[in-house]
């Protein structure tokens, strides 16, 4: 019987209208790469979801579904986590060593911080005190994204193909990343991250074919940067507008796609009918 929970699938996306602690649609042992940016709890206006609650609740929260992740991964799969260095909003909080140190607990292998360097200041909420050694706030412009594994860190499975160029390989192994960050207004979600962040994560620490989830798949990025990739994505999301909003630019973003590898094929059709005239 189909799980009545799917929201979309095709043979390589499967978007699931459920929530990641309680989801039962994937078996343990089952993914490869999780590519994913949980709430902050920076009280942003999500459709479904709590983004206010005490710090202790969040790291709460937080333990439960990265413990689910835990177990959705293969024994050499990867986790991308993209959070915050900390925050003010609320209390200041040292966000990124937390979470580190709860993923440990949890089991996870850790392998690396990558540095997102967007470029900007948009999440200052305060200043503290005005030019005025009294109670400055020091607030850094940057993200991270923590790079764990679960038991291995060698990949011992899967097609054993790497798409990644020599010059994406040689930039993205320098732990620093700056690129942009996402448009709300042109996305249509309240917190999307930027394609390339899940594009560079899939190119980098997954295989032609490889399984990819994210768990709070919110706008659809990461479902994008996998199937656009040649893999295989499943996107958690609770909220059903969002699955909506993930349908769409999904489906938009793989026609795109098949048009791209189209006109480029007939373009090498007749560059090669051209050469036999």
């Amino acid at each position: 019987m189909p799980d009545s929970k799917i929201f979309f699938e095709t043979n390589n996306i499967k978007i699931v209208h459920d929530n990641a602690i309680v989801a039962n649609c994937l078996a343990d042992s089952s993914i490869d790469l999780i590519v994913t940016s949980p709430p902050y709890n920076v009280d942003i206006s999500y459709n479904s979801h709590k983004d206010d609650i005490s710090y202790a609740e969040y790291l709460e929260f937080s333990q439960q579904w990265m413990t689910r992740c835990y177990q959705w991964l293969k024994d050499d799969g990867r986790f991308c986590l993209n959070i915050p260095l900390d925050k003010n909003k609320g209390g200041q909080q040292s966000v990124g060593a937390d979470l580190t140190t709860l993923a440990k607990q949890i089991g996870f292998g850790y392998h690396s911080t990558i540095i997102w360097n967007e470029g900007n200041i948009s999440r200052r909420t305060a200043w503290g005190s005005w030019m005025s050694a009294s109670a400055p706030y020091v607030i850094a412009p940057v993200e991270l994204i923590l790079v764990l594994y679960k038991k291995q860190w060698k990949k011992s499975g899967g097609s054993r193909i790497s798409d990644v160029t020599r010059d994406e390989f040689m930039e993205w192994t320098n732990g620093v990343w700056a690129f942009n960050g996402e448009s709300k207004k042109r996305v249509g979600h309240p917190a999307p991250f930027p394609l390339e962040l899940p594009r560079r994560c899939v190119k980098l620490f997954s295989y032609v074919g490889d399984t990819v989830l994210d768990p709070f798949s919110g706008s659809g990025s990461t479902i994008i940067a996998a199937v656009t990739n040649g893999r295989k994505a499943i996107g958690i999301e609770v909220d059903a507008k969002y699955c909506e909003l993930s349908r769409k630019r999904v489906v938009g973003a793989t026609e795109r796609a098949q048009e791209e590898l189209e006109s480029g094929a007939s373009k090498i059709r007749k560059r090669n009918k051209a050469k036999t005239k």
